[in-house]
């Protein structure tokens, strides 16, 4: 598994490190990435096109000839979702996927989302104000308490266990 962190945060936001812990404790190797921008020391998230052709890079040299569950929180999921064919991910895991600007469910980031072709799981705050994506073929939607930071981190946890569970089951 390979996670990114959000525009405004690094890779030890506690819904990743619960993320991480739980696919740890089945088995899962996880690596946890840190986009360059926030590497140099800026604050604020570079292009798109920067963002998923570093991400592209990092999973390729990672990956070897076992499955990769792209994933991350906020951004770093939606630049998991983006990448997730030229990446070669086989899931795509999305803690808080910012279905749109807060208040602005007219500049829906859905495409990103829905272009999706592998299983994905997204784990939303019931109260996120940048939207609840809808469950949809091939794609899960947990609502877990809280906005876009999950409150309830045993219901993320359980989330993920089961999804990842059900994903190495042939």
């Amino acid at each position: 598994m390979v996670l990114g962190h959000g525009a405004g945060g690094g890779v030890s936001s506690k819904d990743l490190v619960t993320a991480t812990d739980v696919a740890r404790s089945e088995g899962v190797s996880v690596a946890l990435v840190e986009q360059p921008y926030r590497v140099a020391g800026r604050r604020s998230p570079a292009p798109a096109k920067q963002l998923d052709a570093a991400w592209i890079a990092v999973v390729e040299h990672l990956r070897g000839d076992v499955p990769v569950v792209a994933g991350g929180r906020s951004s770093g999921a939606r630049v998991a979702c983006r990448t997730a064919a030229a990446a070669d991910a086989d899931g795509v895991l999305c803690v808080s996927f910012p279905e749109h600007p807060p208040g602005k469910p007219e500049k829906s980031r859905m495409d990103e989302l829905d272009a999706v072709q592998v299983p994905v799981l997204v784990v939303q705050g019931a109260r996120d104000p940048f939207g609840m994506p809808p469950a949809a073929a091939g794609r899960e939607v947990v609502e877990v308490r809280g906005t876009h930071t999950p409150a309830d981190l045993g219901a993320v946890a359980d989330a993920v266990r089961e999804w990842l569970t059900r994903q190495s089951r042939p």
